[in-house]
């Protein structure tokens, strides 16, 4: 993999699982780093901040900073400061994002009215309450924005649902289609290399999620590794579609070896 010159990495599933660091991860990081190759953390995750997201990880011993950490509920902040400056945004998420959307204005999904529906993870949050009146502002002209629509994640306690599996029914049943602002989309991919100077053909992106990450890099001309932990399933290795993987590896402590890297070199 000569042409690669920097790397693009999942969180959840490829280096934590419930925020505790898979085996290896915290050492492949570092061989990164002591080899001098420029990474950016690209995460879906909602439910904490980029600055807390960065806490948590240097804490369990990653040797990451904030600058290293892109959110899609940064993408979506964006999104909505450009595209619906000064809209009443209803957001519907569960975690603390609010941080990331500093400058929107955010109302009660439940109360009022609202110009967007911003969806973010999927949690306790998504109740029928919720979902049925942010269907009703939808209804009522509302834009829907989503920072995902992963179908569903791995924690702790196994496989469980997120916001893809409600968004679907939302657009169906509203007639609309979300924009969405964190991975697969383009935006979201061309931010992350802006911030390490790099073309597409000089990157590799790895994850767990083998449409959202992995498909979803190669078809904006990234390499795709598809890690066998967190989400993954056998059957993913199959692809999309007729799309596969470039490449599959056990875990992301595998990562080093297939750049050629080895610890404290490059």
């Amino acid at each position: 993999m000569e042409r690669i010159r920097a790397v693009l990495i999942d969180i959840d599933g490829v280096l934590t699982v419930s925020w505790a660091p898979l085996p290896g991860a915290v050492e492949a990081l570092t061989a990164l780093r002591d080899a001098d190759v420029p990474f950016a953390l690209i995460t879906n995750t909602t439910s904490r901040t980029r600055a807390r997201i960065a806490a948590t990880l240097a804490d369990a011993g990653f040797p990451v900073a904030p600058d290293d950490v892109l959110t899609a509920a940064a993408a979506t902040s964006a999104h909505l400061r450009e595209h619906h400056g000064g809209a009443r945004c209803a957001l519907l998420s569960s975690g603390d994002v609010e941080e990331d959307l500093a400058g929107i204005e955010l109302v009660d999904v439940t109360a009022g009215t609202a110009d967007v529906v911003v969806l973010g993870g999927a949690g306790p949050e998504f109740s029928y309450e919720a979902l049925d009146a942010a269907f009703r502002h939808l209804q009522d002209g509302a834009a829907l924005v989503a920072m995902h629509r992963n179908l569903y994640w791995r924690t702790d306690a196994g496989m469980q649902l997120d916001t893809g599996a409600f968004l679907v029914g939302l657009e169906r049943a509203a007639g609309t289609e979300a924009v969405v602002l964190g991975k697969p989309s383009g935006a979201f991919f061309a931010a992350a290399l802006g911030t390490l100077g790099v073309a597409p053909d000089e990157a590799l992106m790895i994850g767990d999620d083998v449409e959202a990450d992995v498909l979803g890099a190669q078809a904006h001309g990234l390499t795709g590794v598809l890690v066998r932990t967190g989400k993954y399933r056998p059957e993913t290795e199959e692809g999309v579609d007729g799309e596969r993987p470039q490449h599959v590896v056990d875990s992301i402590a595998d990562l080093p070896g297939l750049l050629g890297i080895r610890r404290g070199r490059t």
